[in-house]
């Protein structure tokens, strides 16, 4: 797959076709005439549907064949499910070191090890940016940094999590004193989301790990063999791993951007009849895919690589870095952002 090719977000209902070696939206035009735009199959990374989308086994095999994942949303936004097409780019060897790793609790934890340091390192950033802008977040900072600090002595992934989880704990008091909120936001809720801020994380969460899903497909990882997450059923837990890094890094700073500048407002959501669910209106999606996407498309010279890199590119060079890690190559060191 190219490097160049890209994600598309599809919020209108239609159809997906395959004619010949082209992909093609149709949709229904005011006058009631087919609209059918074509995709040059050779663009497409993954695709995200949001609106109703109808689509064929032949379109399947097609978007398989091109190894084109696709990540399903739900009327709602709430994600649904990936398609996720038969690896071609596999290796057995390496799968053997990823299930090794797993099964030795000493090698485990060092990888599970690095992607906390990781997301608290990135978390600590983003309080010390607002610090630095005035914000009093001074005792969420202090609760992260003993957090960091105690991360080495972790001996069981237990003890890793309870830290991962008192930082945070921590990190989301701040969000107090960073945004400008009518109501303080008290804590995390994620199923299902209970308030404005609470939907906005679980959205922009999501799309983090699908986008890091989409990553790791491109290399021979196996995206359900997970060393901070325990590996299930019915999830590619390698992914909540990765993504726990990107989440601070990129997911809330763009939270923090839409919230402080305006972009999103209340007004943006709505709640779920009887249920206490509250969720993305679609004009309110679409901002944040935009943001994101923006983002994640965002360069940076990466001194290792001598060359600008996006953040998305980042995603799968963990990936990569791991691999090396896996079979032998180096010590796994997880990203810590140096601009």
């Amino acid at each position: 797959m190219a490097e160049s090719a890209r994600s598309y977000y599809i919020f209108r209902n239609g159809r997906l076709r395959r004619r010949q070696n082209t992909l093609y939206l149709e949709q229904e035009g005011e006058n009631g005439d087919i609209i059918r735009h074509p995709i040059p199959i050779e663009d497409v990374q993954d695709i995200y549907l949001f609106g109703e989308i109808d689509l064929n086994t032949k379109l399947l095999n097609f978007l398989a064949q091109n190894g084109v994942i696709v990540h399903c949303f739900n009327y709602y936004g709430f994600y649904s499910g990936s398609f996720y097409p038969r690896e071609t780019n596999v290796s057995g060897h390496l799968i053997v070191k990823q299930v090794e790793h797993y099964l030795d609790p000493t090698k485990r934890l060092s990888l599970a090890r690095e992607f906390v340091s990781s997301a608290l390192y990135h978390i600590r950033r983003n309080l010390n940016y607002y610090s630095h802008r005035g914000k009093d977040v001074r005792n969420s900072l202090n609760i992260v940094e003993q957090c960091m600090d105690r991360i080495a002595s972790c001996e069981t992934i237990p003890e890793l999590m309870r830290e991962e989880g008192q930082a945070r704990e921590a990190y989301y008091v701040a969000f107090n004193e960073i945004l400008d909120l009518k109501e303080p936001f008290e804590k995390r809720v994620r199923r299902p989301p209970d308030n404005m801020i609470n939907a906005l994380i679980s959205f922009i969460n999501t799309l983090i790990y699908t986008a890091t899903l989409s990553e790791i497909y491109v290399t021979q990882l196996n995206p359900t063999i997970s060393y901070l997450h325990e590996p299930s059923k019915r999830r590619f837990s390698l992914a909540l791993d990765i993504s726990e890094i990107f989440k601070p890094l990129v997911g809330d700073r763009v939270l923090f951007r839409l919230l402080n500048r305006g972009v999103i407002g209340e007004e943006d959501f709505m709640g779920l009849g009887e249920s206490p669910a509250v969720y993305l209106k679609e004009n309110a999606r679409k901002t944040v895919v935009r943001e994101l996407e923006e983002t994640l498309q965002t360069t940076v010279y990466h001194r290792g690589l001598k060359r600008n890199v996006s953040y998305r590119y980042l995603i799968r060079f963990e990936a990569y870095k791991i691999i090396r890690h896996l079979i032998g190559m180096e010590p796994y060191r997880s990203l810590r952002a140096w601009w």
